[in-house]
């Protein structure tokens, strides 16, 4: 009976112990503050008391460490709801074509899609398609754009006026406003045809030619 209440007492004891060291662990960092600094004062030398004024400094560190803990809680809170709520839009682009940022442009049986973006509008567009050794196979002199996002269309025609092939071609192109060059961002066109969730950004899967590309990244959905 006495090894028996002899266990009782340790495993009582282990349990208080295990409890104190848990609630230690949990414990705010203010109240610690709090209780090491009411022991300070109550073990003070009377005949050097603390300073009031480091006491009243010490406080408002400490509120300060505090604020900047719930501050920094509440931005990854935000900041991981945001990233929820990306990746449920993402999903919702699945099956739909958007431009994205990119040179490439894809012929297929009904012509060639891609874009541009323009920072403002201007008075000449030249747009040069281009085979896969960078051999020019159709000029287009488009010449009056607004500004944002336009736009191009490829009819499949060659400067002279056979077919092109169906695959996979790049482009450029130049802007002018006045005789001055403007500059312009090209824009690919793409079907999403998966999403991936990642740490920083939600990924699309774009096909071979797009491959992967980040859901900011995204100009214009379709």
């Amino acid at each position: 009976m006495a090894s028996i209440q002899q266990v009782s007492s340790q495993t009582a004891a282990s349990t208080t112990t295990t409890g104190i060291t848990n609630n230690q662990d949990v414990e705010d960092p203010q109240d610690r503050f709090l209780k090491l600094l009411v022991t300070q004062m109550k073990n003070q030398d009377p005949l050097k008391p603390l300073d009031n004024a480091e006491v009243t400094s010490q406080l408002a560190q400490i509120s300060t460490v505090s604020g900047i803990d719930k501050l920094n809680t509440t931005l990854k809170q935000l900041v991981s709801s945001a990233e929820e709520n990306r990746s449920v839009e993402a999903l919702g682009m699945i099956g739909h074509h958007a431009f994205v940022p990119g040179k490439s442009i894809t012929l297929d049986n009904d012509g060639a899609i891609a874009g541009i973006n323009l920072e403002q509008a201007v008075d000449q567009l030249n747009v040069t398609i281009l085979d896969s050794s960078g051999i020019a196979v159709r000029k287009m002199e488009l010449g009056v754009q607004p500004s944002g996002i336009s736009t191009i269309a490829w009819d499949g025609m060659t400067d002279s006026g056979s077919k092109a092939s169906v695959g996979d071609y790049t482009f450029a192109v130049t802007a002018k406003q006045g005789g001055q060059e403007v500059k312009v961002d090209t824009l690919s066109f793409g079907q999403v045809q998966s999403v991936t969730p990642g740490t920083n950004d939600t990924l699309l899967d774009m096909g071979n030619v797009l491959g992967m590309v980040s859901l900011s990244n995204v100009k214009q959905v379709f």
